[in-house]
């Protein structure tokens, strides 16, 4: 079974450049995500506690299976730690075997913002030209420079109570092309924007900004850390918008669409890229993106990691699993 370190996955993205690694995957899950009703789905299994939660994420199609452990521990920086970490492993289904299990937080970041792309291809304008963003955590530069690969973004206004964070994502993206505009808040960041990403990990009901607050026309990535009790957008915002999910049983039970009743969902992202339901109809149409994360993202992108692993033998062999010239004898181990 194949191992994948962080070590291999920076490696990867540096052998085939960050845009094209984020195209690879883009693909990958609009395709996936076409062929929706040919995966098992569920919701992930969620293990809550007062200072966090501890998540299982499954989906599985005819050939492969996948899940994902990850936690979200909104008060690990303060010690040191990460908020998000994640493992995935990768297996055949004809056979049950694993074929791989690799490191999963660098991945969950790249994931993410792929489907906020994926989404935002179908609900904001193809001419936006400033992103803003609140939340300047660890999240924040792959949200930016995944949104940079497929639009034409020339301002990015950024924002978070955290100083320290703000000046690390400054200096991380300071070589880029596109104007970087630090704010004093988070009404100055959204003034005007074409498309404001919330990349906010509090695990509290708060109200970020309101629907006055907010340009005609803007499209909104609503992908914060997500749980149960956990909402950030104005109820009157998301009742004059179109919102968008990835799969609403999950998405009403930890999303910003608890706060709404289940018709106040427009689409599942699958509708739209299925031309089942038409996107955006228009400049002035507010979208939301209701992204609280979903196990098909997962696949997708390990399906796509596995077979570049395999394309440039990346990642190392591990014998985890007993290979025996008798299968029914497992006993001959350790006898």
């Amino acid at each position: 079974m194949k191992i994948l370190t962080v070590d291999d996955i920076r490696h990867l993205i540096n052998t085939l450049g960050l845009s094209c690694f984020f195209q690879r995957v883009l693909d990958a899950m609009e395709l996936d995500f076409f062929h929706w009703n040919e995966f098992n789905l569920s919701p992930r299994h969620a293990t809550h506690y007062p200072h966090g939660v501890i998540e299982l994420m499954p989906c599985s199609d005819k050939s492969l299976y996948s899940f994902k452990y990850v936690n979200g521990h909104p008060g690990n920086p303060k010690k040191g730690q990460l908020n998000v970490v994640a493992l995935g492993l990768l297996s055949e289904v004809s056979s049950g075997y694993p074929l791989m299990i690799t490191e999963m937080t660098l991945l969950t970041a790249l994931r993410t913002a792929v489907t906020g792309v994926l989404a935002a291809k179908y609900l904001a304008r193809a001419d936006a030209k400033t992103l803003a963003i609140i939340g300047t955590g660890a999240q924040a530069e792959f949200q930016v420079m995944c949104f940079a690969s497929f639009f034409s973004l020339d301002k990015i206004r950024f924002y978070d109570c955290d100083k320290l964070a703000m000046k690390k994502f400054e200096e991380n993206l300071a070589a880029e092309s596109f104007k970087l505009i630090a704010c004093q808040n988070i009404h100055e960041t959204i003034r005007s924007a074409d498309i404001i990403v919330t990349a906010t990990a509090a695990k509290k009901k708060q109200c970020l900004f309101k629907l006055e607050d907010i340009a005609s026309g803007t499209h909104i990535h609503a992908m914060g850390g997500d749980c149960p009790g956990k909402t950030e957008l104005d109820v009157s915002l998301l009742e004059q918008s179109k919102i968008v999910v990835e799969y609403a049983p999950q998405s009403l039970a930890e999303g910003e669409s608890q706060q709404c009743p289940k018709n106040g969902i427009y689409a599942e992202l699958w509708e739209l890229i299925c031309k089942n339901k038409t996107g955006r109809l228009n400049a002035e149409e507010i979208t939301i993106f209701d992204s609280v994360g979903f196990a098909l993202e997962d696949f997708s992108i390990l399906r796509v990691v596995y077979a570049l692993a395999e394309e440039h033998q990346l990642g190392t062999e591990l014998a985890l699993i007993p290979k025996l010239n008798d299968p029914k004898n497992l006993y001959s181990l350790i006898n």
